[in-house]
C-alpha cells in the first residue's frame, strides 16, 4: 500500500476546539499558520471532516496531505471515527486505503 509523503518541514498540529479545527504550524517559523482541517463534532467518537485549508504560501507543497495524515493519526489513537464530508479527505481515503476503517458506517 502507498504510504503518504509527508512534508519535510517539521509542522505542529493543534486541535482547536473552540474554532472546531485542526490547525497546521510551521515549526521551521514557530507560530506560523499553515492552514486548517475544520470538524464537526456528531458524537463523542465521530467527527465530521468538513473541509482542508492551505494558506496560499504553502499550497501545492504537501502539508494538505501532511495535515490530513497526521490528524487521521491522532483520530485513530484516539479511538474516532470520521465521516468524509471535506472533498480533499474523501480523495486522500480513495489513494490511502489503509485510513479507510476509519469512515463511520453510514
Amino acid at each position: 500500500m502507498p504510504q503518504p509523503q509527508l512534508s519535510p518541514t517539521p509542522v505542529r498540529v493543534v486541535k482547536n476546539v473552540d474554532r472546531e479545527r485542526f490547525e497546521l504550524f510551521s515549526e521551521e517559523t514557530p507560530g506560523e499558520f499553515i492552514g486548517f482541517l475544520a470538524y464537526q463534532v456528531i458524537d463523542e467518537h465521530t467527527l465530521e471532516l468538513q473541509h482542508t485549508i492551505i494558506s496560499e504560501g504553502y499550497s501545492r507543497r504537501g502539508f494538505a496531505r501532511t495535515l490530513v495524515t497526521r490528524v487521521l493519526d491522532l483520530l485513530r489513537a484516539d479511538g474516532t471515527s470520521i465521516v468524509p464530508t471535506c472533498s480533499y479527505v474523501q480523495d486522500y481515503l480513495e489513494r490511502f486505503p489503509q485510513y479507510g476503517d476509519l469512515a463511520a458506517d453510514q
